[in-house]
């Protein structure tokens, strides 16, 4: 796992020098403390050949496979394709053996070289032959091109700034702002989808001019052009109907299979453990694969509620790992102001806090973790597809009926009630009754829908917002899984949508910020195409979702784990605002510096904050994307506290 960072140009006055390369490198120190590499050719224009770009390319190094001899930027036999790579390729063995057989010379063990390889022989269609997580750049000089991609599911990020006559791309944002002469100017339009999603999607930034590329996407830079395209798009209205038995044991094989492939590393390697299904299954194929114990890695807090760690002691116990328990309280505005930084966008997903804290600590044992994520999107996980099947339902009743469920009085049940209480989602539930299926997924998901995000934006900033609904990017999603039942579609939706977005983004910069890998098992690219078609009965029976997996591996699930309720990997925002962060977020939300920003009604957020304060109403998690709003343009805006924070972060 690494930090990738570089460019390519056609005008000698947009050089990306040895020295800008560096400090773009530099910054990703977190993703690849081990080692450092880069690569750099100039610009040349002759009179018969034409042109050819200038190119540079970055690497920071975390070592797992081939430590001794995987450095990059890593080239072919005779220099003319270089690249560099951060993820992993777990076929690249198989590869290999097929590369070598076609007279390729290899001088590495490492899987970067197969890939090098492999787009010699199969030009931008390698990408179809990659088994892994991955973002990439690899420079063609033949050609002429830089050609960058990333894995299907977007496990990995890459971020990029396409301009007339130059393409820069990184591992994270913040490498691309070590380019000198880039304006910084926030995009109201990714303000808007932020406050609506709790995240900014691809393939927009925060910031305008940048962007992310999707994910299951390769992009080209050719005589001075850039050019973007998809080259994996399995059929998600695709439904295959065959026994619930033969099913479970195909989930078996791939499943086991996949783990089998993650195992590989020539480092320390253990596994996240919640005593949830899905990290109890990835620990339990990884302890039937393997001789020694596996590590495993949990997490408690203070609250219960909040507090998963029995529920992985019981699961250790069963399975007789090496486990790790790690009590911690955590520190609220010490984190947050390290998130905002490694974030580089605003990120509301409060899970990030332990998911930062947990990285932490699995590093000081092991430099690769496996994790469940993916188990509740392919199979129906979430408590809130229970509310999807029950709403689609409803809708069959007369209209009558269905008003006297959604009459706005209902909305306020439980307001004043944790995030997580039932009368809470009931009032949700109910809130958005009146709204069609997609519209009424976006009302559940979203931190302020669109009624609340009127009464919060000033004038300006509605006046500088185009003509758009950030409610697209789901919709979009909906579209392509219009054929399948309400549950199945909005899980199919979460897949493409709010794993790589929120979910992939939080792991990837939680663990990387502590240069630890993290592998999900869960999302290999046949197992997702595999669940994806599964009807919905396979998926959820009788109220609870996860059927076929409890079905497939009876004997790696107590029945602690698959009768405990969900209860997800939070933090007590409720408390936390009406406690230590309540005077940290009333003093930088009403700041002077927030005020004068003018993106806000302030009586909005004064409202907000003394709602919240006299118990009438939970708005823990609207306060929290609130304050991190604001800590982000202090610290890539502003620049306010900006020097301190990276001297934090940089100190640990």
């Amino acid at each position: 796992m690494c930090g990738i960072a570089g460019a390519i140009w056609t005008n000698p006055a947009v050089e990306v020098s040895a020295d800008v390369l560096a400090r773009m490198t530099e910054v990703l120190t977190h993703r690849g403390p081990d080692d450092f590499g880069a690569y750099t050719s100039a610009l040349k224009t002759q009179a018969v050949a034409g042109t050819s770009p200038g190119v540079a390319l970055g690497h920071r190094r975390l070592s797992i496979i081939d430590v001794a001899g995987g450095h990059q930027p890593m080239s072919n036999e005779d220099g003319s394709v270089w690249i560099v790579f951060n993820g992993e390729i777990y076929n690249h063995r198989d590869l290999r053996r097929r590369l070598e057989g076609a007279g390729h010379q290899f001088r590495t063990h490492s899987d970067t070289e197969a890939i090098v390889h492999l787009y010699e022989d199969e030009g931008l269609d390698f990408l179809q032959h990659l088994d892994g997580m991955f973002a990439l750049a690899i420079w063609d000089a033949r050609r002429r091109r830089l050609v960058i991609a990333r894995d299907r599911l977007g496990k990995k990020p890459l971020y990029y700034r396409a301009e007339s006559d130059r393409l820069l791309l990184a591992s994270e944002l913040k490498s691309l702002l070590e380019v000198p002469g880039i304006q910084r100017s926030m995009d109201p339009r990714a303000l808007d989808e932020y406050f609506t999603l709790q995240y900014v999607p691809h393939p927009r930034t925060i910031l305008r001019g940048f962007n992310k590329l999707a994910p299951a996407h390769y992009g080209v830079f050719q005589d001075g052009t850039f050019r973007t395209e998809r080259y994996w798009q399995p059929d998600f209205n695709l439904e295959v109907e065959r026994p619930l038995a033969d099913a479970a044991a195909e989930l078996r094989e791939l499943l086991t299979r996949s783990v089998q492939a993650r195992l590989e590393a020539d480092v320390p390697l253990g596994a996240f453990l919640s005593g949830g299904v899905d990290s109890s299954l990835i620990v339990g194929l990884m302890q039937q694969l393997s001789r020694e114990r596996v590590k495993t890695f949990s997490i408690g807090f203070p609250i219960a509620s909040y507090d998963e760690s029995q529920y992985a002691r019981q699961v250790a116990e069963r399975l007789g790992t090496d486990h790790h328990e790690f009590r911690v309280q955590p520190r609220a505005v010490e984190v947050l102001e390290k998130l905002v930084w490694h974030y580089d966008e605003p990120f509301a997903d409060s899970s990030a806090i332990p998911t930062y804290y947990v990285s932490k600590l699995t590093r000081e044992f092991v430099t690769v973790a496996l994790t469940g994520d993916g188990g509740d999107e392919l199979f129906a996980g979430y408590d809130r597809y229970q509310a999807v099947r029950l709403a689609s339902y409803l809708d069959h009743l007369p209209r009558a009926v269905k008003s006297l469920l959604a009459r706005p009085g209902n909305a306020g049940w439980g307001q004043d009630r944790p995030q997580r209480s039932l009368l809470r989602r009931l009032g949700r539930f109910s809130e958005a009754l009146n709204f069609g299926p997609q519209r009424r997924y976006l009302e559940w998901v979203s931190m302020f829908n669109e009624a609340r995000r009127a009464e919060l934006y000033s004038d300006e900033l509605i006046e500088q917002l185009p003509d758009h609904d950030p409610f697209e990017f789901l919709s979009d999603a909906f579209g392509e899984v219009n054929r399948r039942d309400p549950v199945t579609a909005a899980s199919l939706v979460d897949l493409v949508t709010y794993l790589p977005c929120d979910l992939m983004t939080k792991v990837d910069i939680a663990s990387m910020a502590n240069s630890l890998e993290c592998r999900a098992p869960m999302l290999d690219h046949r197992l997702v195409e595999f669940a994806a078609a599964l009807p919905l009965r396979y998926k959820l029976h009788r109220g609870r979702g996860k059927r076929i997996l409890k079905l497939a591996f009876p004997e790696l699930l107590p029945d602690s784990v698959t009768r405990r309720p969900k209860m997800g990997f939070g933090v007590p925002l409720a408390q936390w605002f009406r406690g230590e962060l309540r005077q940290y977020a009333h003093d930088v939300l009403l700041d002077e510096r927030a005020r004068a920003r003018g993106y806000f009604r302030q009586g909005a957020v004064e409202r907000l904050l003394t709602e919240h304060n006299t118990g009438a109403f939970d708005h823990g998690y609207r306060l929290w994307g609130l304050l991190v709003f604001e800590l982000w343009h202090r610290c890539w805006l502003d620049g306010h506290n900006r020097a301190k924070l990276a001297e934090t972060i940089s100190a640990g």
